[in-house]
């Protein structure tokens, strides 16, 4: 275990090296940082926190940086999540509330992580397999064709049409649409199929044909393997950053274009806190030199996707976990309202 005072060198170490870009040395901790001990006993710190993996001397400066290791002890022990301001909230409040849709806000919460953290923002769409059923709305086009519109508590709109066996009158449909939304609103999509197959029972002879297949063609809706989509931005703020990738960014660019590394990233959507992955903890090589911070959001207090950042190491944690979190806990406000 280090010493609270090595903690406070490690975490003046990290402060300064992200916010001045430059290796830091004992003179510099000293006349920044009220350590209250002599330049001597903070190079003796500085040699400890190096023989043990926390801090790092760049090629041939006198100054150090922290590794992978000494980022993830002061993400985990040292660094708070700093809180936004109240103009800040308000700011990302209003942006998220002129939403029309699911993709506009998706795509509004892309935009506005990437210029809150000025890094690479990353957001899942919600998934339908997490997600309970809203409402079902069924629309005559013609008397043997329907459209079945399924609304999820996300907000996710899925259409699609249904080909009758034969007519179908008016009151049936309304018959039909009332049965149905009163077995599966508010009910999650893997209790749906035992929740209506006995319904076609429910109607005449001549009507359980169009019943089955309205069925079937909502079951397929649901259980349908929806591909997780993703929404992109800010990756042009990676550029800003050359000089934090080692060789170059192109691995890192190349990454970021592959959604299945994405997803993985971002992990599983149950976990509801802050996740950090630093460096070499991201299993993905074109990462290693990136952090991602990410978070799940949902509606109703529980997690449908996750959004978060890319950015490189060198980043202000606090920071940028206060901006995910914040962001996550209105985009989940608006889904529960929408």
């Amino acid at each position: 275990m280090l010493s609270e005072r090595r903690l406070q060198v490690l975490r003046a170490i990290v402060q300064d090296y992200v916010g001045t870009e430059e290796p830091v040395g004992s003179k510099a901790l000293t006349e920044r940082h009220s350590l209250g001990v002599s330049p001597a006993t903070v190079r003796n710190d500085m040699a400890a926190l190096e023989e043990e993996g926390f801090i790092a001397q760049p090629h041939t400066s006198a100054g150090r940086i922290p590794t992978d290791k000494g980022y993830r002890l002061f993400v985990d022990k040292l660094a708070g999540v700093k809180p936004m301001s109240p103009p800040e909230r308000r700011a990302i409040q209003n942006f998220l509330e002129g939403a029309v849709d699911l993709d506009d806000v998706v795509a509004r919460t892309v935009r506005l992580l990437a210029q809150l953290t000025r890094q690479v923002a990353v957001v899942q769409y919600p998934s339908l397999t997490r997600s309970t059923v809203r409402h079902v709305e069924l629309l005559a086009l013609a008397p043997a064709r329907l459209m079945l519109v399924l609304i999820t508590d996300t907000g996710r709109v899925e259409q699609r049409m249904v080909d009758c066996p034969a007519p179908f009158g008016e009151a049936s449909l309304a018959d039909l649409r009332a049965r149905l939304n009163s077995r599966v609103a508010g009910r999650r999509f893997s209790d749906v199929p035992s929740l209506v197959e006995d319904l076609p029972e429910a109607f005449e002879a001549d009507d359980r044909g169009t019943v089955s297949t309205v069925l079937s063609t909502l079951l397929e809706t649901l259980v349908e393997e929806n591909e997780e989509r993703l929404m992109i931005g800010g990756t042009a703020n990676l550029t800003r950053f050359g000089h934090d990738f080692p060789l170059t960014i192109r691995p890192v660019l190349e990454a970021l274009e592959e959604q299945v590394v994405l997803l993985k990233l971002l992990g599983e959507a149950q976990d509801p806190g802050v996740t950090v992955r630093i460096g070499h903890e991201n299993a993905h090589e074109g990462l290693n030199s990136t952090s991602v911070v990410s978070v799940g959001y949902g509606s109703g207090g529980e997690a449908v996707a996750k959004l978060g950042v890319v950015g490189p190491t060198r980043m202000d944690y606090p920071g940028t976990m206060g901006a995910v979190r914040a962001v996550a806990r209105y985009v989940g406000q608006i889904l529960a309202e929408s």
